[in-house]
């Protein structure tokens, strides 16, 4: 397997913490991502064939004069498939998306979080171990390997929010070229669940869910990534593709990732904002 880069992240805060607390809180920021997935898991109810519930999103803030230069990058992102699915909300200043107020000034997204995957493999009874956020490389089109990671066992942030602010990522590259980095993310589950796996995997096609980008067999590796014994791999497209495109312009956004849950049935698709 190629040699991975793993990036780690520690929240920084201007006044430093008296020694006899600074264990104290690195092991309170510890674990904090891979918590936050779980519980946004757990509050997921979408139904996958009734395509209704309740679905977890990422919540982007835009500059509000530069929001529709925004939807300009993104839609192309969207429309190659490069985002969990084309269904978002739309907020304006003063606005709620999910519980998160929309502050003066920002135009408010919200965009399907992969963990979507998660809620819904969780509510069918299977399992699932989110292993990691990484930068995914790609060539022609098709998953090659794994160049950054972040295990969300040892961050307090989501992974695509650092590595946007990293500047990470080529999304608009692959949009032209097929060729480039993208935001995705790792998971295992049970071999013996495949047969499930892969007809909740159908629904989600159906469902315009566009989540599941590879899917490996048992003990096989995924994307040169290694798997476990008796363990299937899953990469998933990271939900905040479309506003790293954004940001590679130059855009300012500040992100939320796995912050909220909304209604599915309340999204729309992204081509209806574009005027």
């Amino acid at each position: 397997m190629n040699r991975l880069n793993e990036v780690s992240y520690r929240r920084a805060s201007p006044y430093p913490a008296p020694p006899e607390t600074q264990n104290a809180y690195a092991q309170n920021n510890v674990g904090l991502s891979i918590s936050r997935i779980d519980v946004l898991a757990f509050r997921t109810t979408f139904d996958v064939k009734k395509k209704r519930g309740l679905v977890p999103v990422n919540v982007s803030f835009f500059p509000k004069e530069q929001f529709a230069r925004s939807l300009k990058i993104m839609i192309p992102v969207f429309a190659k498939n490069l985002a969990v699915s084309s269904r978002v909300a739309v907020a304006q200043a003063g606005e709620k998306l999910g519980d998160i107020v929309v502050p003066e000034g920002k135009t408010g997204l919200a965009t399907v979080c992969s963990i979507i995957v998660n809620g819904v493999l969780l509510k069918h009874g299977i399992p699932i171990d989110s292993k990691f956020g990484g930068i995914l490389q790609l060539r022609h089109d098709q998953g090659l390997r794994f160049v950054e990671l972040i295990h969300y066992a040892s961050s307090s942030l989501d992974p695509s929010e650092i590595f946007i602010r990293g500047k990470m990522t080529s999304i608009g590259q692959v949009v032209a070229q097929g060729d480039g980095k993208i935001l995705a993310n790792f998971r295992e589950i049970p071999g013996l669940s495949r047969s499930l796996v892969e007809g909740v995997i159908d629904d989600f096609t159906n469902a315009g869910i566009n989540g599941v980008l590879a899917f490996g067999g048992i003990g096989n590796p995924v994307c040169q990534t290694h798997v476990d014994i008796n363990k299937i791999g899953m990469i998933l497209i990271g939900g905040l593709n479309p506003v790293a495109a954004a940001c590679e312009a130059g855009i300012q956004v500040d992100n939320n990732a796995m912050s909220a849950v909304m209604e599915f049935e309340k999204l729309r698709d992204i081509q209806s904002f574009d005027h």
